[in-house]
């Protein structure tokens, strides 16, 4: 009989591509993995692994595998769904990714209910670009992920990983002025002029998210569609730096709303065209998603969504 750890660990391989990946992901030796993977080639009669350069690929036979090891690893899972959800109780650890934005404005207030509320489920918490939060959901490593899409972007989608709407949030062209302390410059901002539309900062200093973002790619779009090329001079995933380089004067830049929950803007917001607005939603593997603390968890998501909408 197949050792099931093995053929999770072929499948680690699989999906991470390196020896090494799937014993930092795993907390293995890289010399374990290997010992266990020679041990399944054995178990199996046939070679799994065939060396390319520095790295190993897997042979089709391994791919046979890979594709039964998933089904066995969803079938767990299923049955560990099942088996909590016929306790009395709401128990158990969930691995949440979430981007920033969404960590500022929902999950405080998340985790006030959900301890009030079910106080035996355990939430650990991890901040993750969503593009790579996706991903990593689905090779396991979370067990629900908070993520964003923008107007004509849509985010990754992989297989076995379901999609529930949170909410929607407007984004705004965020520029210096506004409350008292938001950088306020007489006359209008740096550059000449005062800024009323998008076109208008065509000479202005940007900040945006890194390259390889959906937001960076939504934002560079909404700019040539203005007629211009922006100027990006500042990169930061940051959004509380993004904020205040733009409070400073030193930036103009594409703020979502969601920013502002629980506070007055400190920046100058203006409508853009179209008034586009950004999705939020979750993803869960279809295989855990009844799982009672993950139902509960995203039920405690969309009641704080309702109250910052």
């Amino acid at each position: 009989m197949l050792d099931i750890r093995r053929l999770r660990l072929l499948r680690e391989l699989k999906v991470r591509g390196t020896l090494a990946s799937v014993a930092t992901a795993l907390n293995f030796s890289p010399s374990s993995v290997s010992q266990q993977l020679a041990l399944l080639e054995k178990e199996v009669g046939v070679p799994l692994l065939r060396k390319t350069g520095r790295r190993v690929t897997l042979t089709p036979q391994a791919e046979i595998l890979v594709d039964h090891a998933a089904g066995i690893l969803d079938a767990m899972e299923r049955a560990e769904a099942d088996l909590a959800e016929s306790l009395t109780t709401v128990t158990g650890t969930v691995r949440v990714a979430v981007f920033q934005s969404a960590a500022l404005a929902l999950m405080p207030d998340a985790l006030t209910i959900l301890g009030r509320d079910y106080p035996e489920v355990r939430i650990e918490m991890t901040q993750r670009e969503p593009e790579t939060a996706l991903y990593e959901t689905w090779a396991r490593d979370f067990d629900l992920v908070i993520a964003e899409q923008y107007p004509g972007h849509a985010a990754p989608r992989y297989p076995g990983l379901d999609r529930v709407q949170l909410t929607t949030d407007a984004i705004h062209l965020a520029v210096p002025g506004g409350e008292p302390g938001g950088g306020t410059v007489p006359g209008g901002e740096p550059g000449g002029g005062e800024i009323r539309s998008l076109a208008d900062t065509a000479s202005r200093a940007w900040v945006m998210e890194p390259r390889g973002a959906a937001s960076r790619h939504w934002a560079e779009q909404a700019c040539r569609r203005a007629g211009f090329e922006p100027d990006v001079r500042y990169e930061t995933a940051d959004l509380q730096a993004q904020i205040r380089l733009i409070e400073s004067g030193n930036a103009v830049g594409l703020m979502p709303e969601l920013v502002w929950t629980g506070r007055t803007p400190t920046v100058r917001l203006l409508a853009l065209p179209g008034r586009p607005r950004r999705t939020i939603f979750t993803s869960a593997r279809e295989a855990g998603s009844q799982r009672p603390a993950i139902l509960a968890c995203r039920e405690v998501l969309e009641r704080t969504a309702r109250l910052v909408a």
